[in-house]
């Protein structure tokens, strides 16, 4: 299975049975995303050590850049004021907030298995 394709199912990077996060969250009621501490199916600890994820803001980080860019150079081609594509901005990360914050803890996670430590 490809690194994508397991940061996508949202899976444990050692079985790919269990789901890593228990809830989703929702960016309107200020609820960020709860992950299960280990896999209940390989035991598997989704909190490596003490500061494990810090690196995964900087993929999120680099996620919500790229998604206002994305705002940005649509509100060019549809030619929007500035106000406009900056409300816009503001709406699409309010919305994606929990996503970045999910994908970018999976990418950190599955980046950072290596079958050869479990042996």
């Amino acid at each position: 299975m490809s690194y994508i394709d397991k940061v996508l199912k949202g899976t444990c990077p050692k079985c790919q049975e269990t789901k890593v996060f228990k809830t989703k969250g929702n960016p309107f009621l200020f609820k960020l995303p709860v992950m299960h501490p280990r896999c209940s199916k390989c035991n598997y600890s989704f909190h490596r050590e003490t500061g494990f994820y810090f690196g995964a803001m900087y993929v999120s980080y680099a996620w919500t850049v790229a998604e206002m860019v994305a705002v940005f150079v649509l509100g060019i081609i549809f030619n929007m004021s500035y106000l406009n594509m900056f409300i816009a901005v503001v709406i699409v990360l309010l919305i994606l907030s929990t996503f970045n914050y999910r994908i970018s803890r999976l990418m950190w996670l599955n980046m950072f298995y290596n079958e050869e430590d479990d042996i």
